[in-house]
């Protein structure tokens, strides 16, 4: 009986073990949280560690200057480089302190009366210690400051010794030019890993003394930032995630250019900006040459007006500001007289600066450039305006009157008269040749030029701005002025410099002219051009073309990762530049907005032909 028992305890315990080794065979089968998060390896050298396939390397820094100031630590966080950064700070208790620091200033003034004795020369770093210490135990003792023991290391990662070597030796730069000295902590690197983990673990355990004031200065959340408390939200600052809220009027100039490829979202970013500026209260004049405002305009009851030789539209070129200020008013026929010139010899031939493959441009001589002048004079003398201002609100003169003068006056006249007849009874008669019956009293007015012939529409464009420009000078409000493709300015040298003529004189009106375009290469090539972006306090480069990229790089000094990344942004991402700052930036919309702004045809519904013009308008 006893042996029968034996055996049944030795077959439970055999089935016993055997059940154990079964879950513990099954339990090795079964990934735990630290398996999933562990390297495949870790390896830890004197002066380096790998980390998988990565190599890392740990420093810290040990010493500081005299004198440290605010966001001195920001080089580091901005730093386009993988690390971590680990700042640990113990407060010390105030009596501790100034029981020590009576003792300091005890031995640094013994040590300055001993080289009194001895008739040493004085010695200036004696003196600032003794002089700190003193005013440290003033602002600890009425508790204006308190004291620290505060360390910071610095863990990077590589791929390659050389490139974690090159960042070494760039990390190091940064605080070198700061005064701030750092070393490798060799033969410690597995305790400086576990001081960069956050795991609370100050195994370096390498502190300097400082009080409140020099701890302030380490401040580390110093990314770049352009949030302000008031303005429009732009985006997402993909640095820190914050949000980027600017308001563009409170820059020196209100002025914003827009680069970026075709499908890059450039439109998409400017009418985001048009729709919130509005709900701030700032008018919004948009000249539109591909018809991408309509539904923009219709959804917030803007007045959508269509240019085409079939409109029953009208702009009068001669029509003058009607200014109120005393020295304006004196100078608006002259000023007016001057935008003519530039129209007029875009319109009979003109000066070109690129070439656009079509016919040859024949530009004005200077005799026909003196018979213009005049003819333009005695066309507004004769409907009695003069450069006096009391006659500036007579009914302005039009095209044909000036063709009537060029007609019957000597010289060139006649022949410029030829030139100048299809704007006045020829082909393109009547949108230009009579008087203006619109008015742009709307909080969202859009010039249509899509249908407009292409020998038309840079006309068209410098025409429209004139009339805006007109209306600005004489109604001073919060404006933003929305010229989209404008490398078809920047062709011709008139329209070139009157459109930099708006940005330079556009913050007096409290007009904010943004300017968009595809054509990099065409634009920045322009000398016009180049003083526009400078004249221009925001900027705005989404995605571009490998060839855009070189010029944009010239231009705005981008550092070679964001040379590499304008020619990769996803739609929607960009460098968003605001006076001396500029972040990486994500156009972020809501569903509603998207609704009502987005340009990709598979998210638009169709919509009804537009109504009459004298109903929108």
């Amino acid at each position: 009986m006893a042996k029968r028992t034996s055996a049944v305890d030795i077959a439970a315990e055999q089935r016993a073990k055997e059940q154990s080794e079964v879950e513990q065979a099954f339990l090795k089968g079964v990934s735990t949280l630290r398996d999933l998060i562990a390297p495949s390896s870790l390896e830890i050298h004197s002066s380096y560690f790998r980390l998988g396939t990565k190599y890392g390397r740990t420093i810290y820094v040990y010493g500081y200057p005299r004198q440290i100031y605010t966001g001195w630590l920001s080089s580091l966080i901005n730093i386009d480089e993988v690390l971590d950064v680990s700042i640990y700070i113990y407060p010390v208790e105030s009596q501790v302190v100034l029981n020590n620091l009576r003792k300091k200033v005890t031995q640094l003034e013994a040590s300055a009366s001993i080289n009194s004795e001895k008739g040493r020369t004085r010695d200036p770093g004696l003196e600032a210690a003794i002089n700190d210490a003193e005013e440290l135990r003033d602002q600890i003792q009425v508790g204006s400051e308190r004291f620290f023991r505060f360390g910071l290391y610095v863990t990077l990662y590589a791929d390659s010794m050389d490139e974690l070597n090159f960042m070494q030796q760039k990390i190091e730069t940064l605080f070198g030019q700061q005064m701030v000295f750092s070393k490798v902590a060799s033969s410690q690197q597995e305790q400086g890993l576990n001081s960069s983990l956050p795991q609370m673990a100050d195994q370096l355990q390498i502190r300097r003394n400082m009080n409140t004031g020099a701890i302030s200065t380490s401040f580390p959340f110093t990314s770049a930032d352009l949030t302000d408390n008031t303005g429009i939200l732009y985006g997402i600052n993909m640095h820190n995630n914050g949000l980027v809220i600017f308001d563009r009027f409170k820059l020196e100039n209100a002025n914003m250019v827009v680069f970026a490829k075709s499908g890059a979202g450039k439109s998409f970013a400017v009418k985001l900006e048009a729709l919130r500026s509005m709900m701030l209260g700032s008018e919004i004049i948009i000249v539109d040459p591909e018809n991408e405002y309509q539904k923009l305009s219709e959804a917030v009851g803007g007045a959508y007006i269509r240019l085409s030789l079939n409109s029953q539209t009208r702009i009068n070129p001669f029509d003058l500001p009607r200014v109120i200020d005393s020295d304006e008013a004196d100078d608006a026929l002259r000023a007016n007289l001057v935008t003519l010139h530039g129209l007029f010899r875009l319109m009979l031939g003109g000066s070109q600066t690129s070439t656009t493959g079509g016919a040859p441009v024949v530009a004005l001589t200077p005799a026909e450039e003196a018979d213009l002048d005049q003819a333009l004079i005695d066309t507004y003398a004769r409907v009695g305006i003069t450069s006096d201002p009391l006659t500036h609100n007579s009914p302005p003169p039009v095209i044909s009157d000036l063709y009537d003068t060029l007609l019957h006056m000597g010289g060139s006249g006649p022949a410029l008269a030829q030139r100048l007849r299809k704007y006045t009874t020829g082909t393109f008669a009547g949108i230009f040749s009579q008087q203006s019956n619109i008015d742009i009293n709307n909080p969202m007015v859009v010039f249509n030029i899509r249908d407009l012939e292409d020998e038309l529409r840079p006309v068209a464009m410098y025409i429209v701005l004139s009339h805006i420009w007109n209306i600005t000078r004489t109604d001073k409000k919060k404006r933003m002025l929305i010229v989209d493709e404008a490398w078809e300015l920047m062709k011709y040298d008139d329209s070139a410099n009157f459109l930099f003529s708006l940005a330079k004189r556009a913050r007096k009106y409290q007009l904010g002219l943004t300017t968009i375009t595809q054509d990099v290469e065409d634009f920045m090539s322009s000398k016009m051009g180049r003083a526009i972006v400078a004249n221009s306090s925001m900027q705005l480069l989404l995605k571009q073309s490998p060839s855009a990229v070189d010029v944009l790089s010239d231009v705005f000094k981008l550092t070679d990762e964001e040379k590499k990344r304008l020619a990769n942004f996803p739609i929607g991402q960009g460098l968003f530049f605001a006076g001396q700052s500029h972040v990486h930036i994500q156009i972020q919309a809501s569903q509603t907005e998207t609704k009502l702004i987005t340009t990709n045809p598979g998210e638009e519904k169709p919509r009804p032909e537009p109504k009459s013009l004298s109903a929108e308008v």
